[in-house]
């Protein structure tokens, strides 16, 4: 796609605004607790980096200083901790403050976007890759998930770096074969000298993207699938056959930087520490493509992060790219469909799985863009159009960014913090059961305090996926009764899926209840 003369008569100030946007409504309401967006992940990261900054403390409470280590050790790990010890190195500078972590995330989405705007602008025009940037940066499932405490932010950054330095890469690389090609021999196109400047700057690139997929891969495995489907797409590149481009060494070295740091992970962490022995389990479910729940749950999932039209145009896009750059993103969407199949119980239930989509759909959209803004450009002929065109979409933008400040605004999730510190302080004490949201990590965190978490109905419905039976109601409740004083609930609408549960509860007296909790007193029926 040539380059023509911009829509945009700024290009730097744009892509700044753009910038600006979106930093400015993460930055909104920053201090709100990390409950807006899959809380209990979030919950996981800010139990882990409590852990890891109070073990930095010896000052700190004894009591207390225990309690948050024992967590930090006692939670799942799946992913390497990078982000949470950032979050945790940082605490020793701002106290204990979660909105760090709002500020780290925004900031990765961020950089992200700059790097997509580069990528976009190679692959379609200066207009593209505006129109890219500002969907990927702007786009209200965006918003709420780059704000959150968890490594997919981290995660699509590190991807969108690996796939603008392998498509650098691949363009530099063929810029040296055809130089090499004209000057000589075969031989002498596969064995250039280190010398020769286009070697020099393919073998950075080749460098960079490798060590970008490999941090990607390391930060979050499933990152594998969309380094891959950049790392094929960036293959084909050019006129010439895979034969021939496998023949270079900077394959192979992007393929062991990318393949070392996860894989070094992996091996620590199912061989020598064995924590990782049972989580990579429970994420392929063969029996889930024969049901239409797993189809429909995925385009349910489409829906809630790009949204049926946008997704549409997006996959339109893929026609108006030149037929080598088509491949490209060709391979980004088969990178894509390949993980939704892999984890097909995720990808249908979890839409942060799709995170790594937006990038993937804004860069589809670039060549409409192009071509409707070169349109545009021919039929504003006047300074007097131009400028209301550039009103009206500005308008657009600000009116997308003032609903999603105002469904951030509609909601203040800070009350709960003294809620479930006072639970704490009537079950101090008891041993405690209950069904509370994110499976007790908020009683872990405000409240201080341990609890035995009753399964949700959709663990249920899960596990009954899973392995074909779920166990009997009457034995798992008195494993729990038979061992506890008190019976919390604050998930009151996973209750009334319970019938059995709420039943049984019902015959207990009430020890406690306040706005948002009620607690049953196990041993007094």
């Amino acid at each position: 796609m040539k380059e023509h003369r911009a829509f945009f008569p700024w290009p730097l100030i744009s892509i700044l605004l753009l910038l600006t946007l979106g930093l400015a409504i993460r930055f909104y309401d920053l201090t709100d607790l990390p409950l807006d967006f899959h809380p209990t992940r979030q919950m996981l990261s800010a139990l882990k980096a409590r852990g890891m900054y109070y073990q930095t403390l010896p000052e700190a409470p004894a009591e207390e200083r225990t309690f948050a280590i024992q967590q930090w050790k006692f939670r799942a790990s799946v992913e390497p901790e990078f982000f949470e010890r950032i979050v945790a190195i940082t605490y020793k500078f701002t106290g204990e403050q979660l909105w760090v972590s709002r500020i780290y995330s925004s900031a990765f989405w961020t950089i992200g976007a700059v790097f997509l705007f580069l990528l976009a602008r190679k692959l379609t025009s200066t207009d593209g890759a505006l129109t890219a940037t500002a969907f990927y940066l702007l786009l209200p499932y965006a918003i709420t998930a780059s704000r959150s405490f968890q490594p997919d932010p981290l995660m699509v950054m590190l991807i969108i770096l690996f796939w603008w330095a392998v498509y650098e890469w691949s363009n530099e690389l063929n810029k040296t074969l055809d130089h090499k090609g004209d000057e000589g021999s075969q031989r002498k196109n596969n064995f250039v000298t280190l010398r020769d400047p286009l070697w020099l700057k393919s073998w950075a690139f080749a460098i960079l993207a490798g060590l970008f997929g490999g941090l990607a891969i390391f930060i979050k495995f499933v990152a594998a699938f969309f380094v891959i489907g950049g790392g094929v797409g960036a293959l084909l590149l050019g006129r010439r056959s895979m034969i021939e481009v496998l023949k270079q060494p900077q394959v192979y070295v992007m393929s062991v930087l990318g393949i070392l740091p996860g894989a070094a992970y992996i091996i620590y962490g199912v061989f020598i520490a064995g924590y990782l022995g049972q989580q990579f389990g429970g994420r392929f479910i063969p029996s889930y493509f024969l049901t239409p729940a797993y189809y429909l749950g995925w385009i349910n999932m489409l829906n809630l992060v790009i949204g049926g039209i946008p997704l549409m145009i997006a996959l339109l896009g893929l026609f108006f790219f030149e037929d080598e750059k088509r491949r490209f993103i060709f391979g980004l969407w088969a990178g894509y469909a390949l993980f939704g199949i892999y984890f097909n119980y995720h990808i249908s239930t979890h839409d942060y799985y799709s995170l790594p989509l937006i990038p993937i759909a804004a860069l589809s959209l670039a060549p409409l863009a192009d071509l409707f803004f070169k349109q545009l450009a021919n039929h504003t002929t006047t300074r007097w159009l131009r400028f209301t065109v550039h009103c009206l979409l500005l308008a657009g933008i600000f009116m997308s960014l003032w609903n999603t400040r105002a469904q951030m605004k509609s909601i203040d999730y800070r009350p709960e913090a003294q809620m479930w510190a006072e639970i704490s302080h009537k079950v101090d004490g008891y041993n405690l059961a209950g069904l509370t949201q994110d499976y007790g990590s908020r009683m872990a965190y405000w409240g201080w305090r341990n609890i035995t978490s009753w399964p949700t109905y959709g663990d249920l419905l899960y596990h009954d996926d899973l392995r074909g039976a779920q166990r009997d109601f009457e034995n798992q409740f008195a494993e729990i009764a038979a061992k506890k004083d008190l019976f919390i609930v604050t998930d009151f609408t996973d209750l009334n899926r319970q019938p059995f549960l709420k039943a049984t509860l019902a015959e207990f007296p009430i020890f406690a209840e306040g706005d948002g909790y009620v607690i049953y007193d196990l041993k007094d029926e």
